[in-house]
């Protein structure tokens, strides 16, 4: 009875938990189409007025550091949900926009770390990209051959190739570019990236 009685509060507490949840994410979800709204807000020139009805920026930073807060806003008060996870990625691209590679790796590193393989994945080639940009190259490197070998429907093989290649070609390793390209072709990788493959071989001879 004891065990009847003590599942059953189990039960309870998981299916509210659950709902709580569910619930939290809608708000979430709400207020992170309001924030990348915001983001993709046209920028007005200097000197014209704002007019209440149509929000604008007079610049990109000052529309970006608005996302930002509303994205933070979305991970202090919903930090459990899915959402909050696709909020910290919005972040670390707001933060490395604004020149802020700390704050953006953090971000980055957060959700890569989550369950969501998908959205890991995606944070993952962010973060790649990042080092990359910021001389890190044998870390960017470690991150490109792990999306390579665990690919998921957010990031294919191929795409992981492309950048992987992108970045030898930068960093003056043209060989190692020029086999990621070959391998594209061999592997027959679709036919947007075997045509990108093939451009870049052909500037690498």
């Amino acid at each position: 009875m004891v065990a009847i009685v003590v599942t059953a509060v189990i039960v309870a507490v998981v299916g509210g938990g659950w709902y709580y949840l569910s619930r939290q994410d809608e708000k979430a979800s709400f207020e992170l189409a309001q924030a990348v709204r915001t983001l993709d807000t046209q920028l007005r020139p200097a000197g014209t007025p704002a007019q209440p009805d149509f929000p604008t920026f007079t610049s990109a930073k000052e529309r970006s550091d608005a996302a930002r807060k509303q994205f933070q806003a979305i991970v202090d008060k919903y930090p459990h949900t899915r959402t909050a996870d696709m909020a910290r990625y919005f972040l670390g691209v707001t933060a490395a926009s604004a020149g802020d590679n700390a704050a953006a790796e953090n971000s980055f590193k957060a959700v890569a770390s989550t369950g969501n393989k998908e959205l890991a994945s995606v944070a993952k080639l962010a973060l790649a990209a990042l080092y990359g940009n910021t001389n890190r190259t044998k870390e960017a490197v470690a991150l490109y051959q792990d999306l390579i070998n665990h690919p998921t429907n957010s990031v294919s093989k191929a795409t992981a190739q492309l950048q992987l290649a992108e970045l030898y070609q930068s960093s003056n390793q043209p060989l190692d570019a020029k086999r990621l390209y070959e391998e594209i072709k061999k592997e027959n990788a679709g036919p947007e990236a075997v045509q990108i493959a093939t451009q870049k071989l052909a500037e690498l001879k």
